[in-house]
């Protein structure tokens, strides 16, 4: 203990020393925090005032607070009396090793930059895109967040997104509405077609650029088939597709046109 002592008192000066170093590089630490944060947060709150697209924000929010924080390290490390220099040697290789262990976040990392370059789809659009649909929350470094019809959050590896095919169903205002439907061979094919000609009439949200079309499609086994195909815009797309199946049913019924569904006839022959 008296050694211990003895060393103290010899070494007072150097104690202090890193003791007010160590300090200093916590509060180095905890300024570039803080640094990191409120710029991060000044640079959304411009960019937002610009009417930038909030998924971007968010993409580069993340990586200024990496970035500044990284610094806000080495300086720190630096203050402690670390070397940089040689630190920054050992993190490269270090980064390539862990970098090679981790192809996967790196992939997502670069398909997240190639998503806020080429914009496949914004903040608030709804899309199919890895194999998920939903409304676009955010893009992150790592990973895009969708929020599905249902309210359940899904977060979905960037490099997922990327290698597939993506829809996005909100990029245009106009969306055409498909409907089949299918009659009876005994219906009488002008009169189902006036039939159906009347739903639309009848629909107020349907465009009338560009034209809706009624056509016979298919002759199948036990149907023949209409494609009915109207306009409106995207934001009525389900509403529309809904009502327009009740109504073309009711319709459908009250001039007593068939609705067939699949039957089979069996043919019993009896063996004296």
């Amino acid at each position: 203990m008296e050694q211990v002592m003895t060393w103290i008192s010899e070494n007072q000066e150097l104690i202090l020393s890193y003791t007010v170093k160590f300090i200093v590089a916590i509060i180095i630490l905890i300024v570039g925090k803080i640094v990191a944060n409120s710029v991060a947060r000044i640079m959304g709150k411009g960019m937002e005032k610009r009417g930038t697209d909030k998924a971007v924000i968010s993409f580069l929010g993340a990586i200024v607070r990496s970035v500044i924080f990284i610094a806000a390290v080495l300086m720190a490390l630096s203050q402690v009396g670390v070397e940089t220099t040689s630190f920054i040697a050992i993190l490269g290789a270090a980064g390539l090793a862990i970098g090679l262990s981790l192809q996967g976040s790196l992939s997502n990392m670069a398909s997240g930059v190639l998503i806020i370059l080429f914009r496949p789809f914004r903040a608030g659009e709804y899309v199919d895109a890895g194999g998920v649909s939903g409304t676009v929350e955010e893009v992150n470094i790592f990973q895009t967040i969708l929020k599905t019809p249902d309210n359940k959050v899904v977060f979905v590896p960037n490099a997922q997104i990327t290698g597939q095919p993506i829809t996005n169903y909100n990029r245009e205002d106009t969306r055409r509405v498909d409907l089949l439907i299918g009659v009876s061979y005994d219906a009488d094919l002008h009169k189902t077609k006036e039939v159906l000609e009347n739903v639309l009439k009848a629909e107020d949200r349907l465009l009338k650029e560009p034209a809706w079309n009624i056509q016979v499609h298919a002759l199948n086994s036990s149907s023949v088939d209409f494609i009915v195909r109207p306009w409106v815009n995207s934001t009525d797309y389900w509403p529309v597709y809904w009502d327009l199946m009740r109504e073309i049913k009711i319709a459908l019924d009250k001039n007593e046109i068939g609705i067939p569904y699949p039957q089979m006839d069996v043919h019993l022959h009896k063996q004296d």
